[in-house]
């Protein structure tokens, strides 16, 4: 009875933010507006930049509209609690907090298995070049991303529940712009080594383990492009990968860096590596794909109607 009363008297949470001076506040609400203005327009026009150009319509960019998807799902579950943080309500309800971690790692964790199916579908495409139709089939592709988007659901919901099982007793303030697992955790006044086990031992096989393939996908391909006796032949192959690999390193270095760490030396310094890879991987997504890609940006073009008008008949 004395445990179900100290759960239940911390009704929510207060999110201290990014910064506790008032003179901060303003600033940082119009700099994270515009960030997730530019992120939902830039990702939605890949979206439908690849649906409506039939060029486009290849399992590279199925892929790739479907990260742009999990993008905004992403960013929707994280910034717009950051603006009102930080016009006036910085608390947020214990449901609330709850159901905003189930949603960051869920879709966190489908970014990570989408970039490694992407990494798969760059390898099949230069080094078994052709059987590519066959193997990326669009049954294929579909059943991809269905594995992509609900093994990570499976992951999230074993550590919100396991995180439901904690006391929280008095202090009910979270260091952090977020609902994060570690300074939850740092909250409890119950023991929390089950957690901190499952952390350290589930958390890394689903994060490492897309890694890893990416990494191995890539040693592939780099292997077949130095086989590749042309020199322009090269260059075009790896002008494919650039940006994929662009996005790999900015999302994954980040994400170690937060956590592939003991939850005791979690930190404020940690907050701009969650920025990172919770908000700026997100909005940098469509440049670094598009500014580089003729297709994409042709089907961009035609999108948006910036194709030469045709002469009028005499």
């Amino acid at each position: 009875m004395e445990r179900l009363n100290q759960t239940s008297s911390v009704s929510e949470f207060i999110l201290l933010g990014l910064s506790s001076r008032p003179e901060d506040q303003k600033p940082l609400f119009n700099l994270f507006l515009i960030i997730y203005l530019v992120t939902v327009t830039g990702n939605l026009l890949i979206i439908l930049a690849v649906h409506s150009d039939p060029q486009l319509h290849t399992p590279m960019y199925f892929f790739l509209s479907v990260l742009s998807f999990t993008d905004i799902c992403f960013t929707t579950t994280i910034v717009p609690r950051m603006l009102v943080n930080f016009l006036s309500h910085k608390t947020i309800s214990y449901a609330g907090c709850l159901t905003q971690m189930y949603f960051i790692y869920a879709l966190g964790n489908t970014d990570s298995c989408l970039l490694a199916v992407m990494a798969f579908d760059r390898y099949v495409a230069i080094c078994d070049p052709f059987h590519y139709v066959t193997t990326m089939s669009y049954r294929r592709c579909v059943l991809l991303v269905a594995f992509s988007c609900s093994l990570p659901h499976f992951h999230s919901l074993l550590h919100v529940l396991l995180l439901n099982q904690l006391t929280f007793c008095d202090s009910k303030v979270i260091h952090h712009f977020l609902c994060d697992i570690s300074p939850l955790m740092k909250l409890s006044c119950s023991p929390t080594l089950i957690n901190e086990i499952v952390i350290m031992t589930e958390g890394p096989v689903l994060l490492v383990t897309p890694f890893l393939f990416i990494t191995f996908s890539y040693i592939r391909i780099l292997i077949a492009i130095l086989k590749i006796p042309s020199t322009s032949g090269k260059c075009k192959a790896f002008s494919t990968c650039g940006s994929h690999l662009t996005v790999v390193t900015l999302f994954y270095g980040s994400i170690f860096y937060v956590y592939l760490q003991p939850v005791s030396t979690y930190t404020v310094r940690d907050h701009m590596a969650t920025i990172v890879y919770t908000v700026l991987s997100s909005m940098l997504n469509p440049f670094i794909y598009s500014l580089r890609n003729k297709d994409l940006k042709q089907g961009l073009r035609k999108l948006l109607g910036r194709r030469k008008p045709q002469a009028a008949p005499p």
